[in-house]
């Protein structure tokens, strides 16, 4: 094993403990000890070929096709283990252990691609950094683009109902409710005119159909099981989806925003370009390309077709915490760190 691929899953293992998610550190610690075994799953986790497995989620991609395989009921040996039963978490090692050696070929699609973590408890930073938006000055109505969407989820933000640090905003009979818990000083108040979102489109180089079964178990396979409000939230997105579905298309990142910033914008609305937890997977070449269209567009921006650029994601340095950056024309387009916040939004940490 490549110093980089330990190093990915010690970093993974740490991260889980932190954000209250032991048993799936105990799953992720198990596949590290497995890894000395020769099979076909573990020797490709072994002599990973990316030059950073911790930005590629290796340790993610794993834990995900073992959680498949006790959703599905392929392996209910596994049961105890994701139900955090002390002989289950006692005796990991071994279940993941014969888990890996009988399902070998159903575990390596897993590591084909990144996760799917379309948490809709991500979009209460989203509806934060509007008001702060807001607040700048900048017009409260938003027209959202958003990169990495997966199945939509967060494109649904204009029905959830969100009480961010007792700042209340959205429908107030909205099945989807966040109250994550506030730190710090509460965001600022919607200006009185309201906060509307006009339009949510996205995109995904894979998007995700809510209402495939098997497309919904591999999203549910990447949700940590100690999280059990994020299983109930798919369901209900579920739902959502099924009466109004997302405006969701294939393309690649830097072509969509490339494209969405070139339509035409209505004056009085704010446009915002958004992702989360999706920056890591895009590779230097897309980021760049995706960083130029939208300085180029923030350089044609004024007061009646602002722009502002809100991202939720990972430190790059420790990748232990998840940051909420904007950057906002007219302005000086610099980043403002507004919030650090649990990676699936169950604590927002605000700086502003």
């Amino acid at each position: 094993m490549t110093e980089a691929v330990q190093a990915a899953f010690e970093n993974q293992i740490d991260y889980c403990r932190k954000n209250d998610a032991p048993i799936t550190a105990r799953v992720v610690e198990s596949i590290a000890a497995a890894l000395g075994e020769d099979t076909p799953f573990t020797n490709a986790i072994r002599d990973w070929p990316g030059s950073n497995p911790l930005s590629d989620a290796l340790p993610l991609r794993a834990a995900g096709g073992l959680h498949s395989l006790s959703l599905s009921g392929a392996e209910p040996a596994l049961g105890p283990l994701y139900r955090g039963e002390a002989d289950g978490m006692a005796n990991a090692e071994s279940l993941v252990g014969a888990a890996i050696a009988a399902h070998g070929p159903a575990l390596m699609p897993w590591l084909d691609g990144p996760p799917q973590t379309n948490e809709a408890g991500r979009s209460s930073n989203y509806a934060a950094a509007m008001l702060w938006l807001a607040a700048q000055g900048l017009s409260s109505r938003f027209d959202g683009i958003e990169i990495g969407s997966s199945a939509g989820i967060n494109l649904m933000m204009d029905r959830y109902r969100y009480d961010l640090g007792g700042v209340l905003v959205g429908p107030e009979d909205a099945e989807m409710r966040f109250a994550p818990e506030w730190r710090g000083p509460p965001p600022p108040a919607p200006p009185s005119s309201g906060l509307e979102i006009v339009h949510l489109r996205g995109c995904d180089v894979a998007p995700v159909d809510l209402g495939d079964p098997a497309q919904l178990l591999r999203l549910k396979a990447y949700v940590w099981p100690e999280h059990r409000q994020r299983f109930e939230r798919l369901e209900i997105a579920g739902r959502l989806a099924a009466a109004k579905a997302s405006d969701l298309v294939r393309a690649d990142a830097d072509v969509f925003v490339e494209a969405a910033l070139a339509l035409p914008q209505a004056a009085g609305t704010t446009r915002i370009v958004m992702h989360s937890v999706v920056w890591q997977y895009l590779g230097e070449a897309r980021q760049e390309r995706i960083t130029r269209a939208i300085e180029a567009a923030g350089a044609e921006a004024d007061t009646d077709h602002p722009l502002a650029w809100i991202a939720l994601e990972a430190n790059r340095d420790t990748y232990q915490q998840h940051e909420l950056v904007v950057r906002h024309w007219p302005g000086d387009g610099q980043p403002q760190v507004l919030a650090r916040s649990h990676a699936h939004g169950a604590w927002i940490n605000w700086l502003a």
